[in-house]
């Protein structure tokens, strides 16, 4: 039975894989002007074919339509990946054709799980985590400052997720905000300057320190996503929620530093994720609190919010994060993170973005109090999103994964649409190196004699 099933998922590989050649070769990728915003991204992650005409491919039906939340139970276990090809072109990435034999032989709850990183409880791994890493296959986690008391107990909790995801169909992204100043969860360390003063002292190598520290920090307590950096433009005054988590007002010393920050994390083989796509800098309003609005065109956008978005995807950005905006002028019925247009049409066709696009937090006020979760969660991905980020309660995660598995099921998001998200994110994985193997005591003395540097340089005039 064990080798049938080896035969079946590896019959259905090369189904898929036949079946993206021929896709490409048919010639239907829309042309898109990127206006030469890819180049080393290129190298980095190879292009999906059709990205223009995802939407089109994966919800024919009213966007609006599929709630979720009244829908229960989850989909059959059957592998159901030779459904619908994932559509990559034919010159695509070494090691794709493992991946896709991979995704062939995934049951659809193993393919919806690799979409979500989920919030834990507590500050030891609880059966709440152990039910969404064995049962639902979650395939990411996201640690926040109430789950770290200590250097050894995030050891503790990381090594049991690392085990329970044993048999898991890839690594689980272990991630944190760990942007410095304002933003710092990880325990046991000294504290980087806000990101505004870094910024100030205009000096990149420090922005290149910073962001090996930040990634050291994360490493030695076994997380490999930073949430970081920051690459929003302060040019609100009255903005609550950026301020000096921003490199500065200016288009310029964002990209220099956000760039060199980036540079810094990647350097020690954490993943950073960049954000908020397309920029969080002109905000009045708190999205953790309820849905900003920004009433700015295309033009003014890509005329200075873009900028720094632009230039980190040239220089291969693997990760972004997309903002809980509103920009009616762009799309006035969804915000940025649940919006075909600025996820598919902008992000990934007009900048030439390859790589794994991340929601901003679902369960913030901003899509909270106007979406539900399982809404949002499916809104998201049809949008072009690849991981959704349920930051808080078990349940809402049961919600989201209960909506996109009724949403294959219904026809209203396709396996074509699922699998290519699912395809992102195992590349993401496997060009991270990430591993499940448990890791040992972290040595934290180093990096905090390099954070004291880091002060001591911040603070010279």
């Amino acid at each position: 039975m064990r080798e049938q099933v080896r035969r079946t998922a590896a019959a259905a590989a090369a189904m898929l894989l036949a079946a993206a050649v021929a896709g490409c070769a048919g010639g239907q990728r829309q042309a898109v002007e990127t206006s030469g915003a890819v180049s080393a991204n290129d190298a980095a992650h190879a292009p999906l074919a059709g990205e223009q005409g995802l939407a089109a491919q994966s919800g024919e039906s009213d966007p609006a339509a599929p709630s979720g939340e009244s829908v229960g139970g989850a989909a059959a276990s059957a592998p159901s990946g030779t459904s619908d090809a994932v559509d990559t072109e034919a010159a695509g990435r070494p090691g794709d054709a493992e991946l896709l034999q991979q995704i062939a032989g995934m049951t659809l709850e193993a393919r919806i799980g690799q979409l979500i990183v989920a919030g834990v409880d507590g500050t030891s791994a609880d059966a709440g985590a152990k039910r969404m890493i064995r049962e639902q296959h979650v395939g990411g986690v996201i640690f926040y400052k109430d789950n770290l008391a200590s250097a050894e107990s995030v050891i503790r909790y990381v090594n049991q997720l690392k085990a329970w995801n044993a048999d898991g169909a890839a690594p689980l992204l272990l991630s944190v905000d760990q942007e410095g100043g304002k933003v710092s969860r990880l325990p046991a360390l000294k504290k980087l300057p806000n990101a505004g003063v870094i910024g100030d002292t205009g000096d990149a190598a420090l922005a290149e320190d910073v962001g090996e520290i930040l990634a050291r920090a994360c490493a030695e307590l076994g997380l490999n996503v930073d949430f970081a950096p920051v690459l929003d433009i302060n040019s609100n005054p009255a903005n609550p929620v950026i301020g000096a988590r921003a490199f500065g007002s200016g288009e310029q010393v964002v990209t220099e530093m956000g760039l060199a920050t980036m540079k810094g994390i990647r350097s020690q083989g954490v993943i950073p994720v960049v954000k908020h796509f397309p920029g969080h800098g002109d905000t009045a309003v708190d999205s953790h609190l309820d849905l900003p609005v920004v009433n700015k065109g295309l033009d003014q956008l890509k005329a200075f919010e873009w900028k720094p978005f632009e230039a980190a995807i040239r220089e291969g950005a693997g990760a972004v994060m997309v903002a809980h905006i509103l920009f009616p002028k762009i799309d006035p019925d969804y915000p940025a993170s649940l919006s075909k247009t600025i996820v598919t049409e902008q992000l990934r066709g007009m900048l030439g973005f390859k790589g794994v696009v991340i929601t901003d937090d679902l369960t913030m006020g901003a899509i909270a109090d106007h979406y539900g979760i399982g809404e949002a969660a499916v809104l998201s991905v049809k949008a072009g999103a690849d991981l959704v980020l349920i930051a808080h309660k078990y349940g809402n995660v049961d919600k989201a994964i209960a909506a996109l598995a009724s949403s294959v099921k219904q026809g209203v998001l396709t396996e074509a649409r699922l699998n290519e998200s699912v395809l992102r994110v195992l590349r993401l994985k496997a060009d991270g190196k990430l591993s499940d193997e448990a890791i040992g005591s972290p040595q934290l003395a180093p990096v905090n004699e390099a954070i004291a540097e880091v002060l001591a340089q911040a603070a010279r005039p």
